[in-house]
């Protein structure tokens, strides 16, 4: 068959894989990690223009969003039950830039957390005579919704150098609550670099700042020196922390930091840099610039969700920093047998994927290599496992899976073989990419998928492969039957 120009080593950059060291994520409720987690599903983007994105589940049962918004001016707050819900949630302004002073320019990146019962809003802002002049700033509410009641404001968090700083977040290992923020760096010229402090409340830090990261490598320095945008979560043993590099267009990335979650956080030796990012811009499916992100949990608190940022095309005109087309997305992390977390690719717009992991074979998904459709563990790159379930290309009640990593291209049988292809706009081909979603054959909480021209034959693993095959006896409905993770 005729294969498309993009080549598997260019995806496999993409996604990431050669960042497979050292890894782990930051500090989020909930979410006890199992191998496959329940399938979760959310349309992306979740909220257009809205960068820097952060969200806070609450035991309250809502999650709280708030962003950059293009104007730089004001900072907004959203709240749903869950997070497809916040799409459509209303949004209220709750603070709005100083007219004069401090705090009267580039109000960027607020995050939300809730600390001793209060809620706190960690925030960066210049002046309105040097809009450069970028410090971070506190605001406190103690109501119990923060879309209500008064935010105090707690003034600037001070650090021993008073200079260009912004990206505040907040997390604690054991009894010890920690700021981790972005800072000019001296030994840079011109860039930023990730500083560490303990707290000794939610707005002011203690003793002398860590730098715990600095931009190095070649793809931190593109464009401009930068790490900022640390989000901290703890699986596994360890401290995971995310950050962003690199100018913010096209270049902009996600790299990974890792410590274990018994060790001196404030040592700079305890942290170790993947050497590659861990989320970077795709082609494949038209997604630039991912960062900024942040760390919640699904619904039902049983997988780990990765809130960013992206744009939906490469070419900027002017300044990236003031090119408002940023959208929040969200999609899930998956684990690794290791403990490390696997970012993938950031996903088409659109329905996020599944992954379809077979039924009674822990680690073994459906997969696609060089276009063939397999069935097993040996999976190249996480994106090669996901699968869009979309309106079925004949109608008819039925669904095609997309590829996830080859957007447009579906799961269609050719000789009850399963291949990964473009629709070519034929009649066969969009029978053929066609099938009516079932209860599974093995496990009715599971999902099988019957051919729509071949009715009674099911996709199936066999002997390594995907095909469409009968399934009668319960081995064979067993390899007919898949969890969506």
């Amino acid at each position: 068959m005729q294969f498309p120009p993009i080549s598997r080593r260019r995806l496999f950059q993409a996604a990431g894989v050669a960042a497979a060291s050292s890894a782990g994520v930051g500090f989020a409720a909930g979410a006890a990690q199992a191998a496959d987690t329940p399938g979760v599903r959310y349309v992306n983007p979740l909220i257009q223009q809205r960068a820097d994105p952060h969200i806070w589940r609450h035991t309250d049962g809502y999650y709280y969003f708030t962003a950059s918004v293009p104007a730089y001016d004001r900072i907004i707050m959203r709240r749903a039950t869950t997070l497809q819900g916040l799409a459509t949630a209303a949004e209220a302004t709750i603070w709005t830039k100083h007219a004069s002073g401090e705090m009267g320019a580039h109000i960027w990146a607020p995050e939300i957390h809730h600390v001793n019962g209060k809620w706190y809003i960690y925030f960066a802002a210049g002046r309105t005579d040097d809009v450069w002049a970028i410090r971070m700033y506190v605001l406190e509410n103690a109501s119990a919704n923060p879309m209500s009641g008064t935010w105090t404001e707690k003034g600037r968090i001070v650090t021993p150098r008073d200079s260009f700083s912004l990206d505040a977040t907040t997390f604690t290992q054991g009894s010890t609550r920690f700021l981790c923020w972005a800072q000019s760096d001296p030994e840079l010229g011109s860039g930023t670099s990730l500083y560490l402090a303990a707290m000794t409340n939610p707005w002011t830090i203690t003793g002398t700042p860590v730098r715990i990261s600095k931009p190095t490598l070649a793809w931190e320095t593109i464009g401009h020196k930068v790490n900022e945008g640390p989000a901290v979560i703890a699986r596994n043993g360890r401290i995971f922390m995310t950050f962003s590099a690199s100018a913010t267009d096209a270049n902009y990335a996600v790299g990974l930091l890792t410590a274990s979650s018994g060790a001196n956080l404030l040592s700079a030796s305890s942290w170790t840099k993947n050497s590659q990012p861990v989320l970077r811009s795709s082609d494949a499916t038209s997604q630039y610039g991912p960062g900024h992100n942040c760390w919640t949990v699904s619904e039902d608190g049983q997988s780990d969700i990765l809130v960013y940022h992206a744009r939906p095309y490469k070419a900027i005109s002017g300044d990236p920093l003031y090119d408002p087309n940023r959208h929040t997305r969200i999609q899930k992390v998956y684990w690794r047998s290791d403990g490390t977390p696997d970012f993938g690719i950031p996903v088409a717009a659109g329905a996020t994927p599944y992954r379809f992991a077979l039924h009674g074979q822990a680690g073994a998904y459906l997969n696609h290599y060089d276009y063939r459709v397999r069935a097993g563990t040996s999976v190249a790159m996480l994106a090669d496992s996901q699968f869009r379930i979309v309106p079925g290309r004949t109608g008819s009640g039925t669904v095609s899976l997309e590829s996830a990593n080859f957007p447009g291209r579906y799961l269609r049988h050719r000789n009850y073989e399963l291949w990964v292809e473009a629709d070519d706009g034929s009649a066969v081909f969009k029978a053929d990419a066609s099938f009516h979603q079932r209860d599974g054959l093995a496990d009715a909480a599971a999902e099988s998928f019957e051919s729509y021209n071949f009715p009674g034959r099911f996709i199936r693993a066999s002997g390594g492969l995907a095909n469409i095959l009968p399934a009668t006896t319960a081995q064979e409905r067993s390899a007919a039957t898949f969890r969506l993770t």
